[in-house]
């Protein structure tokens, strides 16, 4: 018995003993792994506060020719370690003198207020104070750079500079909606600027480079900085748009908006056989002026019902399909006709006219007759073909924010009696300015459409990186026939219809006038709103651009004639005297003769420009009026007034 209790005595003793031995090993394994944790801790916060991201240069965004559009440059911050030794030497005899400094060049305090902050700033011991309220350029740093105490440099002076790029547009406000912006912000772990809107937005891959990263060090009290990563610079971006185009149509622009005083205005030049948009403006109205500020021509702020430019469309069907001709002779009576409750007016009683006039005179009655006599009883046979132009969908552009073009279909819930008719004439149905230009595009493309860009190349270094080449969404919208027709009612538009005020003394514009009430809300239409645009291209006979121009809500005139049309014709005839002599040849030879461009006249301002930019000699001539006679004789071009 006795033996049995010193044995579970014994056993006890030990169990306990061990227990006690097990407690203290998990004590000290979890002191073990707070201590590591601690020090893991810390060298991950001295990695993270001493870590230095280094931002690439971003890439730059050019013109069709390489002149710069977009491009950035660098700005500076200064700061100063207040802990280093070679400022605890001299503080006390210059703190006064860098406050005085400070005070003078930036203005934003007084002398006795930053000598106060510097004061405090000094006592905390702060080694990276901020002395520079905003953001400075290359020669203001160098100026800074001389002051009291910072002229000791780095080590002596406690100078810590900061380099941060900020995006210019050297051209001020030319296309600058198009090319976009930055958004300064980290977002998931990206530091810096990145490219929010426009081409910035839509290229940030190419543009933006690879970040490079470097460490700061402290040795023996110093503060060295070391760079791990190497940063890439980003590529550069090679647009379509031509800067001289661009200054014609945004001018144009800019000048009507002063007269007709609408809400915005946008206007699109594109090439007719590549798709490339060589200019493209949005102004929209702010603080009593105008700036490029939202993306009409091709985002959804701009997909408006688009009125007549879309009788263009509802007449190839109906010629497509085979159930008219242009000379065929409808009754548009005196210029109203009640369909289905629905009113449908003209500007002026027509009778009988043909097909084409109903196009060149833009009758809505005549319109709406067509296509109900022919589709009322089967209008998905309208809609289909609308569809098979391929004009439903979005382009699917190269550039972020496209609006979605909408178009009803029989059966939908919001299909009523009415909507065959309004849509035929442009109601009921919403396209942007782009959507819209695209399909007159393809007319003049002889039927095939391609697609719009902004873009023509990606380069690094000046290495071609990647080329954007032409690409065609349908390469035939409708048969030969229907588009030689349609481009003859186009014609006839600027020849004979609404649209000769449009056509040039010295080449025939294609186009088609639209005006179309502005819907701003389910209440319905606004009254005395309008929407007011051209379509069209030119020449007619070797159409070369097309162009659209659109402004929304102009007050006093609404007539795409009167509103939109002046700016077509003036961009479209400084277009051609600009392009028909630049594209001669230069002639550097004193003895050569002569070569120029079969053309008698064009405005003055331009085609002395365009003689200046290719160093023509033998000019002889400074006509005053705006417009100016060419006279070639052997080896002299002569200028006259015309």
């Amino acid at each position: 018995m006795e033996i049995r209790k010193v044995i579970l005595t014994r056993i006890t003793l030990i169990y306990f003993a061990l227990l006690v031995f097990a407690i203290v090993v998990i004590v000290k394994m979890v002191s073990v792994q707070k201590i590591k944790n601690d020090r893991w801790e810390e060298i991950q916060k001295n990695l993270s506060e001493n870590t230095i991201i280094v931002n690439p240069d971003r890439g730059n965004i050019c013109a069709d020719d390489g002149s710069v559009l977009a491009t950035s440059v660098p700005g500076y911050y200064v700061r100063i370690d207040l802990a280093s030794e070679g400022v605890r030497k001299v503080y006390s005899q210059e703190s006064d003198s860098l406050a005085w400094y400070l005070s003078r060049f930036f203005g934003n305090a007084s002398h006795a207020e930053i000598n106060r902050r510097l004061n405090e700033a000094y006592k905390n011991k702060n080694r990276g104070y901020m002395l520079t309220p905003r953001k400075i350029d290359y020669t203001e740093l160098q100026q800074i750079k001389k002051f009291p105490i910072l002229k000791r440099g780095r080590y002596g002076g406690g100078l810590i500079i900061e380099q941060e790029n900020r995006r210019v547009n050297p051209l001020g406000m030319l296309a600058l909606r198009t090319l976009g912006g930055l958004n300064k912000g980290a977002y998931g772990g990206v530091h810096g600027a990145i490219g929010y809107t426009g081409l910035e937005g839509s290229f940030e891959a190419f543009l933006k480079g690879k970040d490079g990263v470097s460490y700061k060090q402290n040795l023996s009290g110093r503060w060295v900085t070391r760079v791990e990563i190497e940063p890439e610079d980003g590529m550069d971006i090679i647009t379509t748009i031509n800067v001289k185009m661009q200054d014609i149509t945004e001018s144009a622009l800019y000048k009507q908006l002063q007269n007709a005083n609408a809400d915005w205005a946008t206007a699109i030049l594109m090439e007719v056989q590549t798709g490339e948009i060589k200019a493209i403006a949005n102004l929209g109205k702010r603080n009593g002026d105008y700036f490029e500020t939202d993306n009409f021509a091709l985002g959804p702020r701009g997909c408006y019902e688009p009125g007549s430019t879309f009788k263009l469309v509802s007449l190839m069907v109906a010629l497509e399909d085979g159930v008219v001709d242009t000379t065929d002779i409808f009754d548009t009576g005196n210029g109203q006709w009640f369909k289905n409750g629905r009113k449908i007016s003209d500007t002026h009683g027509y009778g009988q006219i043909t097909v084409k006039q109903i196009f060149e005179k833009s009758s809505n009655v005549g319109v709406a007759k067509i296509i109900t006599e022919y589709y009322e009883k089967n209008p998905k046979k309208y809609v289909d073909r609308v569809y098979s132009f391929g004009i439903n969908k979005p382009l699917g552009l190269d550039i972020v924010g496209e609006g979605q073009p909408y178009f009803k279909y029989p059966g939908d819930a919001d299909w009523w009696g009415t909507t065959l008719a309004g849509m035929s004439y442009g109601y009921e149905t919403k396209m942007t300015p782009l959507q819209v230009l695209n399909f007159y595009n393809a007319v003049a493309n002889n039927g095939k459409m391609v697609k719009p860009h902004l873009v023509r190349e990606v380069r690094e270094n000046g290495a071609l990186v990647k080329k954007y080449k032409t690409e065609v969404i349908n390469p035939m919208i409708a048969s030969r026939e229907t588009i030689k027709k349609a481009q003859s009612m186009l014609e006839g538009v600027c020849l004979y219809g609404t649209g000769k005020s449009v056509n040039s003394e010295y080449f025939n514009v294609a186009g088609k006038t639209g005006t179309a009430r502005v819907a701003t809300s389910s209440a319905g239409y606004s009254e005395g709103m309008y929407l007011a645009s051209f379509a069209g291209y030119f020449p007619a006979d070797n159409p070369k651009y097309s162009l659209i121009v659109t402004f929304n809500n102009p007050r006093g005139g609404y007539y795409g004639a009167s509103v939109a049309g002046p700016v077509f014709k003036e961009i479209a005839e400084k277009i051609y005297a600009f392009q028909m002599l630049a594209d001669q040849p230069e002639n550097d030879d004193d003895n050569q003769k002569l070569v120029m461009p079969d053309i008698k006249k064009g405005q003055t301002e331009d085609l002395q420009e365009v003689i200046s930019t290719l160093k023509l000699k033998h000019i002889k001539g400074d006509p005053d009026s705006q417009w100016a006679n060419i006279e070639v004789d052997e080896d002299v071009v002569r200028l006259t007034d015309a």
